[in-house]
């Protein structure tokens, strides 16, 4: 049976958990802005329905490693404050994890914008 008020607090959770990072971190403050501005200008551009689901799992995919990302950088601070130099190379390789995404994310917004943005420009 499905309690409704665990499902309500477990959301509760959730959203103090998005709110958190979106407040503390400034990564995730761009990440989201520049995921607005995907949709915006998919939803300009009419995007087909394919690329729709491809804009947003790869933009889901960054903010959820950004999340990932955050959590782990609290963990390994909370065991090994101080820099270490495996704490620090954790950290290293989780944000190389988040700029990979991105920089993917960003090449596909690149291919799926090009044609529609090349149209406009031309037309001008």
């Amino acid at each position: 049976m499905i309690h409704l008020r665990r499902l309500a607090k477990s959301f509760s959770h959730a959203i103090h958990g998005v709110v958190v990072v979106f407040q503390s971190e400034q990564n995730f403050r761009i990440q989201v802005a520049a995921a607005i501005l995907v949709f915006f200008l998919a939803l300009f551009f009419r995007v087909r329905y394919e690329e729709w689901i491809i804009l947003l799992f790869l933009t889901g995919a960054v903010l959820i490693l950004e999340l990932v990302n955050s959590i782990l950088e609290r963990i390994v601070d909370t065991f090994k404050p101080r820099i270490h130099p495996v704490v620090k190379d954790i950290k290293d390789i989780m944000a190389a994890a988040v700029l990979i995404a991105s920089v993917i994310a960003v090449m596909v917004g690149v291919i799926i914008f090009y044609s529609p943005v090349s149209l406009l420009i031309a037309s001008w």
